[in-house]
């Protein structure tokens, strides 16, 4: 009954430290996205938490301030999209019982 056990928390050790991995992965893990031409670039992690956002200035109409951000929107979903396929590669983390 022990080896079982031990076994066990061997296992459940092994899958936290695969879990820790896959979380530090995501987190170094950045995508760019853009909209209108390049107008609007934004960079996010594998969590999709925005890092950076670039503008450029003459994107930035005082009498359109809704197109702007449309254009941030857009970039931000642009960039969204694109992690979602690079994230449809990955194997889901196969259980060891």
């Amino acid at each position: 009954m022990g080896s079982g056990f031990s076994k066990m928390k061997k296992q459940a050790r092994m899958m936290q430290e695969q879990f820790s991995q896959m979380k530090d992965n995501l987190e170094n893990t950045l995508v760019e996205g853009s909209a209108g031409n390049g107008l609007v670039t934004v960079t996010l992690n594998g969590g999709k938490e925005l890092k950076k956002i670039r503008i450029k200035p003459e994107c930035v109409n005082p009498d359109d301030i809704e197109g702007l951000q449309d254009l941030i929107i857009g970039a931000f979903e642009d960039a969204a999209s694109k992690l979602e396929s690079q994230n449809q590669g990955l194997n889901p983390v196969k259980m060891p019982w």
